[in-house]
């Protein structure tokens, strides 16, 4: 294929994204399962190019900016107090459900060696933080369990891609040592938070300097990379350098970014996520034509693979149910034994968590990685990309009905201090505090009346909003609809003027920027205001 034909490819692909992500919202399917049955629909299309992904090309082009983007926006106070549930299922689980398969794989095909069946296991292991993240992001869950499947997705590769080179280390070799490889597996994590840690201190310490909107945007798209190119190339974890590279500039942005920078960066970076992750999925789709004329067809699947590849889907799915239950019931021991600082979830909220173990690009990538020489190969293949499969098509479009059945509350212990309302209202009375104070000038003249007055009635417009919540929700509500409802007049005004040659195109944008602005704000107050 010349280079000008795989461009067109790419974008057929993006077009492709698009109609199916469109399917998706009109039928009220999750993106990602749409993505994934038009991607395998298109890759048997006839006269289409069979698409062979490079695993390491695959890995470092999407998995760096997708595991930034998680961190970016990670609350880290939730993210600190959670940290143990977090590494349980991160490291815990992964482990343990990569132990798990390996013994099911040797069960059912004695004739594998142990270490391509080790191999197997850390292969599927990992729920994928693109899946994760396609699925989370369109359904309700209480901050606690949010906070620890969001972690979880962002550290649990590191811990699947360290088993796995193991894995071949110990098949190509084989001798193992789990004193080494604990001790490995310790210095992978603290030389990747080492290296993001510097990362992003040096990302702080640039954008302080630069002074230019479109430099401070492009290093921090960058980050990523640098951080995940720059982890492997010391041979630490790429993902643990990522993800704390992350952090760090999340905690930061708001300090160092300006307003100009955040909203023209937070564009540019939704709309890359977006293309990203539905490319990841519809890739995955594309890459099933080579997986099975890999194998010899669809018949030798059926006829060869079935039963087993089924059993490991099982062992994947009631792995993940038996730790994560397993750990409640400690937790819920511990908890009746005195010891107050535990808190168990719950068997509803342990469903929902076991059943979010939806697995993608990192598994896909891993299993197309393996060496020609590793007995099995044909099976993991089949295997990874039957639990991407069924993990995202079962689990990902059945989490949102799991969850409603599942009949979770909020806690309000996890709830802040202060709600939105409050917040916003502390907020204007500091604005205020600011403006009175610099309104009158040295002889005590009032220099600013307008200033004063539009400050004053900010500040004081919560008292307007008074009754239950439920009431001040309407209230604010209606609000806010009249204010849309005026920079939808204004801005079709705007428009006739322009179109009347009355105003420029200078004009026309300044004050089309004005309303854009206004509108946002007045959106997100009313998105707020429902939560």
């Amino acid at each position: 294929m010349d280079p000008a034909e795989l461009f067109e490819l790419v974008v057929g692909m993006f077009l492709a994204v698009l109609v199916l992500h469109y399917l998706a919202l009109r039928l009220r399917l999750p993106p990602a399962v749409a993505l994934l049955l038009g991607g395998g629909a298109l890759a048997f299309v006839p006269g289409l190019p069979a698409i062979e992904l490079d695993p390491e090309l695959v890995l470092v082009i999407f998995l760096p900016p997708l595991l930034m983007d998680g961190a970016w926006f990670t609350a880290l106070a939730p993210f600190r107090r959670h940290l143990a549930g977090i590494a349980s299922l991160a490291v815990g689980a992964v482990v343990f459900t990569a132990v798990v398969v390996a013994v099911v794989a040797k069960l059912i095909l004695p004739e594998l060696p142990w270490a391509a069946c080790v191999a197997l296991g850390a292969i599927v292991s990992p729920p994928d933080a693109v899946s994760a993240r396609a699925v989370l992001q369109r359904v309700k869950l209480p901050r606690r369990l949010g906070t620890l499947l969001e972690g979880e997705s962002l550290l649990n590769d590191a811990t699947g891609l360290v088993l796995f080179r193991f894995a071949l280390v110990t098949a190509a070799t084989g001798t193992f040592s789990l004193g080494d490889a604990i001790g490995s597996f310790a210095l992978l994590v603290a030389g990747g938070i080492a290296v993001g840690g510097a990362i992003g201190a040096l990302w702080v310490m640039l954008l302080r300097r630069l002074g230019d909107d479109h430099l401070m945007i492009a290093a921090s798209v960058l980050v990523c990379w640098v951080s995940y190119v720059a982890g492997e190339m010391l041979h630490v974890s790429g993902v643990i350098a990522t993800v704390t590279a992350g952090l760090v500039c999340g905690w930061y942005q708001h300090v160092i970014l300006t307003a100009s920078v955040r909203v023209r960066a937070l564009s540019f970076w939704q709309a890359m996520i977006f293309l990203l992750e539905a490319a990841v999925f519809i890739l995955i789709g594309l890459s099933l034509r080579g997986v099975i004329e890999r194998v010899g067809g669809f018949a030798v699947v059926w006829q060869d693979m079935a039963w087993s590849v089924a059993a490991i889907i099982a062992a994947v799915i009631a792995a993940r149910f038996a730790w994560i239950f397993g750990s409640d019931a400690v937790l819920g021991g511990l908890r009746r034994a005195g010891w107050r600082a535990v808190e168990p979830l719950g068997p509803q909220a342990a469903t929902v968590m076991a059943w979010a173990g939806m697995r993608g690009v990192v598994t896909l990538a891993v299993a197309l990685s393996l060496p020609e020489t590793m007995p099995g190969r044909d099976l993991m293949l089949v295997t990874a990309f039957a639990v991407i499969l069924v993990t995202v098509l079962v689990q990902g479009t059945t989490l949102g009905l799991v969850i409603r059945l599942a009949g979770l509350r909020e806690d309000a212990r996890a709830r802040p201090p202060l709600d939105l309302f409050a917040a916003e209202a502390a907020m204007m009375k500091a604005q205020f505090a600011c403006v009175e104070r610099l309104a009158y000038g040295p002889d005590g003249t009032l220099e600013h009346p307008r200033l004063l007055d539009t400050y004053r009635r900010r500040a004081t417009a919560s008292a307007e909003f008074s009754g239950t919540s439920e009431e001040r929700e309407r209230s604010i509500t209606a609000h806010y609809d009249v204010i849309l409802a005026a920079v939808a007049a204004g801005r079709e005004e705007l428009v006739r003027l322009h179109r009347g040659r009355q105003i420029d195109d200078e004009t026309l944008h300044n004050l089309e920027r004005d309303l854009d602005l206004e509108e946002l704000i007045a959106i997100a107050a009313k998105d707020g205001s429902d939560r």
